[in-house]
């Protein structure tokens, strides 16, 4: 019986770790730090030796969602800092997003030996002696002859070198720069072994750090003129800036042990830095905080466990999860002070983030990022609702649209239901009723017509900022439906029905006669079809934010059938998608569009929900064979193999790919409801962040959808119910 029993255990224990297995091995971080260079991959010819962006990933260490990310740089206002082309590392930068912001106070091992001055520092490298993995980034530095390893915490990065036996070491702070240029600084030494200051730029970040060796001196070299602890010009005329460098010397420069450095960061005070090191790094190994990172990543991405599938697949599918959990960032320290715009140190009893790409990423990223780690999601809204509050009463904004609402109704509407509904409401209203600074751009002329004018003019440059009339007017009207699905909870009848009439403004910039949508002048007081209409030419931000026509058909989440009954008939629609996926387009050089199946451009968000729309003309595998050929190839591109079609945005190109990858997509995100796609593997396991899983099922290698079941019961429509999900029904695709 005894051993009968121990069977039955040891049987258990086998079953159950091949099937949790540790998913971080399939993480490649480098995915994404490459770009596109041949006019086949970009959908033009670029300019000789002008690189376009990239997918902008960093590959250094993280955790999910930290205050601190350790990543090497390559180049400054390059995106994430990093560009697997280059030949040369500047330093390795404490945070990196991938907005051309960032990359706080770069460090870099020197010695006497590697000749470095405040004006040449960088150090060549190369891949064949780099490796990068969740938590944990290696590089061999050929100037200085040194192995540089990182690891992180939430608030702490941990490097440690190990230099040549015999040469002079010594460590380069280079505290006057990072994407932001900033003008304020501080760099002192705090005791035997530590350093600590702060650095301006995009909020001020502080840091205490703690070395394995005691240090001689902290100096600052290379600046002949300070004013307030900033940098100035050499001349009131010139616009040449002195940088300097800070300079960490060894009491014992030729140790030959290997250096270490834990520094810990906060954006709230130098005290609340050394606290944060003291709580995370105290007593521990870097090898003990490189497993702790590793196991953390391994939770957080065994939520989806696989079976079947390429293993190709399966490698894309978790370095783009890997790259959901890397942005927004933490900005509350251990004691539970946070940076809060304004009001640096408050206790707000809660995880406080900066604010998410929201026009990238409400998309799928956010809905993704929530169905594993509510409470991280709950967090967010909780911040982005205290940072209205702050700013004007609107939700907060990024870079173009709204979106905020869609994020919340479609948290809330899934299960996050523990932040303050009525508060968020309050600023998703006067985001959608009043036009105001911090509101939505142009927000009166929505309200009095119905659509947004667009400038009158002729022969618009590709780069050249306008009003985005077009993709404003589309993306207000679906977030004032989903604000109304708010409304409709609170029990306000009256604002959900305008909103829910506001929702079809949608409508208002179709042209029939052509099929798109398109852009309005006012002449006279009257709409007027703009005439200079080019369908294929892509804009920055003329009519279509980041875009041309063609990407921006189809957006209506939020009513299908609607938008399709625009057209003449289902045939009608199928023909223009036809076209879309197999007419050669324009070749245009635009920086934000890359990566071009026929017109549509892959490489921007703007039409990353338009192959769906065969879904509502009853072609469905039509779809599939789109999804399919962009997750095959679209992905994954380059010569390294490691380049997107285009730019991920905080991990929205990464969660687009993870969803039809598993075989549920957020078309509508702020419904709790996901189309059903054909996934890539037999079966995807998901567990929810709640503890509760639900498997997806494929049968078939086909492209067509036979029948879809959930819980046994066929499924009606291609809409998949959150909450039948969160049962644990499971969901099977049949094919053919």
């Amino acid at each position: 019986m005894h051993r009968f029993y121990s069977f039955l255990v040891t049987s258990f224990l086998i079953i159950t770790f091949s099937f949790a297995e540790e998913v971080t091995q399939f993480v490649n971080p480098f995915v994404g730090t490459t770009t596109l260079w041949t006019p086949e991959e970009l959908g033009f010819v670029p300019k000789q030796g002008e690189r376009q962006w990239g997918a902008e990933a960093f590959p250094g260490a993280a955790l999910p969602n930290a205050m601190v990310q350790l990543t090497p740089v390559t180049a400054y206002r390059s995106g994430s800092g990093y560009q697997y082309e280059d030949s040369l590392i500047y330093g390795f930068a404490h945070t990196s997003k991938g907005h051309w912001n960032l990359l706080h106070l770069p460090i870099l091992p020197v010695t006497d030996e590697g000749k470095p001055t405040p004006q040449s520092y960088a150090s060549s490298y190369g891949h064949d002696n780099e490796e990068a993995h969740p938590g944990y980034y290696q590089v061999f530095l050929k100037r200085y002859n040194v192995n540089v390893e990182l690891t992180t915490t939430l608030r702490c990065g941990y490097h440690r070198y190990t230099f040549r036996k015999g040469d002079n070491r010594g460590v380069l702070i280079d505290i006057a720069r990072s994407n932001n240029n900033p003008r304020r600084w501080e760099l002192k030494q705090a005791g035997k072994n530590a350093f600590e200051g702060f650095q301006d730029g995009e909020g001020r970040i502080y840091f205490y750090a703690e070395l394995s060796e005691d240090i001689e001196s902290v100096t600052e070299e290379g600046r002949p003129n300070r004013e307030e602890g900033g940098w100035t010009r050499n001349d009131g005329r010139s616009r040449n800036f002195s940088r300097p460098v800070g300079m960490v010397k060894l009491k014992k420069p030729k140790g030959s042990k290997p250096l270490e450095i834990k520094i810990g960061f906060s954006f709230v005070s130098i005290e609340n830095a050394k606290e944060n090191l003291e709580a995370e790094l105290a007593g521990k190994s870097f090898e003990a905080v490189r497993k702790d990172a590793d196991k953390t990543w391994n939770d957080i991405l065994g939520h989806i466990q696989v079976e079947g599938g390429t293993e190709a697949d399966k490698r894309m599918l978790y370095s783009t999860f890997y790259k959901t959990f890397l942005f927004p960032h933490l900005r509350t320290d251990v004691n539970g002070e946070s940076a809060v715009e304004g009001s640096s140190g408050q206790k707000l009893g809660f995880n406080y983030y900066t604010n998410p790409s929201f026009w990238d990423t409400y998309r799928n990223k956010l809905i993704l990022l929530g169905m594993v780690t509510p409470d991280v999601a709950r967090d967010i809204i909780r911040s982005c609702i205290v940072r209205g509050e702050a700013r004007g009463g609107y939700m907060p904004t990024f870079f173009h649209g709204d979106h905020a609402s869609t994020f919340v109704a479609g948290s809330w509407l899934r299960g996050i239901k523990d932040f303050d509904l009525s508060r968020a409401y309050a600023l998703m209203l006067k985001s959608a009723t009043v036009p105001g600074r911090g509101g939505r751009p142009y927000l009166d002329e929505y309200l009095e017509r119905g659509w947004i004018s667009e400038k009158d003019t002729v022969n618009v440059p590709t780069g050249d900022e306008y009003k985005g009339a077009v993709t404003k007017t589309l993306e207000f009207a679906y977030d004032d439906y989903a604000t109304a699905l708010v409304a409709r909870e609170l029990g306000d009848k009256e604002n959900e029905q305008l909103l829910l009439k506001h929702s079809q403004n949608y409508k208002t910039l179709f042209d029939p006669s052509t099929g798109f949508w398109r852009g309005k002048v006012l002449r006279n007081g009257k709409g007027v079809w703009i005439e200079d209409f080019r369908p294929n030419y892509p804009y920055y931000q003329y009519q279509y934010r980041e875009a041309d026509a063609w990407n921006s058909l189809f957006f209506a989440p939020h009513d299908p059938m609607g938008m399709v009954a625009l057209y003449p008939s289902k045939q009608a629609v199928e023909q223009k998608l036809d076209s879309l996926f197999t007419v050669k387009n324009g070749g245009y050089p635009a920086f934000n569009c890359t990566g071009y199946l026929g017109l549509y451009c892959h490489g921007n968000q703007p039409g990353h929900s338009i192959p769906f729309t065969y879904y509502f003309v009853d072609k469905q595998e039509k779809a599939q064979h789109v999804l399919n050929t962009l997750m095959h190839k679209y992905y994954g591109m380059g010569k390294e193999g490691l380049a997107y079609a285009g730019m991920d945005d905080a991990g929205e190109m990464s969660s687009w790919f993870v969803l039809n990858a598993i075989g549920i997509y957020t078309y509508s995100p702020a419904d709790p409801e996901y189309i059903v796609t054909v996934p890539l593997f037999d079966k995807v396991h998901f567990t929810l962040g709640n503890g509760k899983s639900f498997d997806i099922v494929k049968e078939g290698n086909g492209e067509k959808i036979k029948r879809i079941t959930i819980g046994g019961t066929p499924l009606q429509g291609w809409f998949v119910k959150h909450s039948d999900l969160a049962e644990g029904k499971e969901l099977r695709v049949e094919t053919y």
